[in-house]
């Protein structure tokens, strides 16, 4: 892999520290690309030559963090189990309250815009473990309920993260794992009527 000029990284780095101030500041709704040049003291062509809009540079930030720290708390795990569904949680909580806090003004607006996007990238890495864990060849219809399980599993851990940060984290994030990763393990049947 080649070396990226210096140049290039510290000016991305300009524009993402420029975006981050913003956000903690205001509204994404209300933060434009002129407000992220102006505060980065670059040009448009600049901030084009590195994003392809406020959306790209908002799914490169923070998307990809949360992706980094996710990759990194998983620590290359092998397979699927209760240790790596905790690891996901224990990061989902992590990504909610970063957020939160650094972007106060705009945390609502921000979360629904990069939802789909961390849903989606969280359903590919539990579905890749998943499939890390199999020994045997999976059959066709086997992959689908994989889809089907990993899809189910990531929005529930990202709806209960974010439903615990926007309650005001009344547990703990080791606590809220506690409580709910027998519901993710045995199902819900002990709560049926």
């Amino acid at each position: 892999m080649p070396k990226q000029d210096p140049r290039i990284l510290r000016t991305r780095q300009l524009i993402v520290d420029s975006f981050l101030s913003l956000a903690s500041e205001k509204d994404f709704n209300n933060i434009t690309v002129r407000d992220i040049t102006e505060k980065a003291t670059i040009n448009r062509a600049t901030f084009y030559a590195h994003f392809d809009d406020k959306f790209d540079l908002l799914h490169s930030t923070i998307t990809n963090t949360f992706i980094d720290k996710l990759k990194k708390r998983l620590n290359d795990h092998e397979g699927f189990n209760e240790k790596v569904i905790a690891n996901i949680f224990l990061a989902m909580c992590d990504h909610h309250k970063e957020l939160s806090d650094l972007c106060p003004k705009g945390y609502n607006s921000l979360g629904t815009i990069i939802e789909s996007k961390i849903k989606e990238e969280l359903q590919k890495l539990i579905a890749d473990l998943m499939l890390k864990g199999t020994k045997n060849t999976i059959e066709l219809e086997d992959k689908q309920l994989v889809t089907t399980l990993s899809t189910m599993l990531s929005w529930s851990i990202y709806g209960a993260a974010y439903t615990w940060n926007k309650d005001g984290r009344p547990i703990s994030p080791e606590e809220l794992v506690t409580k709910t990763l027998p519901i993710f393990k045995n199902g819900m049947s002990k709560y049926f009527l």
